[in-house]
């Protein structure tokens, strides 16, 4: 039953993700990594790129991030938001 539950959970917070979009400024590493073509690597990069940087000011500045071209960012670009 708890497995049910943290299960349904995790769907329903993925799917508010999904329809409210990833906001790169201020999502986890778990969080990115639900995006197409976004593995632990990619994500912490974002993370780490962010930290750096400060805040993204526009989704095409994940170019920038190490490993993130204009393939992936096609991909994830509907999905997310700053």
């Amino acid at each position: 039953m708890k497995k049910l539950l943290l299960t349904l959970c995790m769907l329903f917070f993925f799917a508010v993700s999904a329809i409210a979009g990833v906001n790169i400024n201020t999502a986890d590493v778990t969080t990115l990594e639900s995006l197409p073509g976004i593995g632990a690597a990619k994500a912490q990069a974002i993370i780490d790129y962010r930290t750096e940087h400060g805040n993204f000011k526009s989704i095409d500045e994940l170019k920038n991030v190490k490993g993130i071209g204009d393939k992936i960012l096609e991909q994830i670009k509907q999905l997310i938001e700053i």
